[in-house]
């Protein structure tokens, strides 16, 4: 009972963490922005997840890379926080205004919402969430990499440019609030663009693409580690 419970707990705290600030980590470890306190949020962060009467168990484990137990606990984690079966976008910001008292996490909540509402029906369901975490936490680093792209293209033009990296660091620091460090200058998200862009654009087009976003990634060590991390925790 004790190794079910812990088991249980190290999924959620892991899906939360993951969800909310791995985003963070990746511009950080590229040298995009500057975090302080990082860890001190994913401390102080509690699960509250969004449910839903899923897919049969069998298609879910032939979907993802969670046994058919995981995805139980992941079930009733959804199913104790949301009888409806969805959540949306209204909602979904205020489950993030809960885990950054300290920030204004609404807009970094909704270009993560529409990450996961791949169908873009407004909603999201127990399969979109789960779907999503088993990339997170155990799919191969292009299929991260991937996810994590498609996060940064707001408008899924299949690019990554200046204007969407900006609006993707100011709304981390917003989230972030008094955790950022140093403190936020008016010129500082079009320096981190330009560190970004620097490191990723090898083709000094204005532009990232998938490929150059994955090679890039693909020779920092540090995001290679950090992209393994979580690989065996569940």
């Amino acid at each position: 009972m004790e190794s079910e419970e812990q088991s249980e707990n190290s999924l959620r705290t892991i899906a939360i963490i993951l969800l909310c600030c791995a985003a963070v980590k990746m511009l950080h470890l590229l040298g995009v922005i500057s975090v302080e306190g990082v860890n001190k949020a994913d401390d102080d962060l509690e699960i509250t997840m969004v449910c839903h009467r899923p897919e049969g168990l069998d298609q879910l484990e032939a979907l993802t890379n969670f046994s058919k137990k995981e995805l139980q606990v992941l079930y009733r984690g959804f199913k104790n926080e949301c009888p409806s079966g969805v959540v949306n976008e209204e909602t979904f910001k205020q489950i993030y205004a809960q885990f950054f008292p300290h920030g204004d996490a609404s807009t970094y909540a909704h270009y993560l919402f529409n990450a996961f509402d791949t169908a873009h029906s407004g909603s999201i369901k127990f399969e979109d969430f789960v779907t999503a975490l088993s990339i997170l936490l155990r799919g191969s680093i292009t299929e991260k990499l991937q996810w994590t792209f498609n996060l940064y293209d707001i408008n899924r033009d299949g690019y990554i440019n200046k204007e969407e990296m900006t609006d993707i660091v100011r709304a981390i620091y917003d989230m972030m609030g008094k955790y950022t460090y140093p403190v936020l200058k008016n010129d500082a998200p079009k320096q981190h663009v330009e560190a970004f862009f620097q490191k990723m654009d090898k083709n000094r087009d204005g532009v990232v693409t998938l490929d150059e976003f994955i090679y890039s990634c693909q020779e920092d060590e540090n995001i290679m580690r950090s992209l393994q991390l979580f690989e065996n925790v569940i």
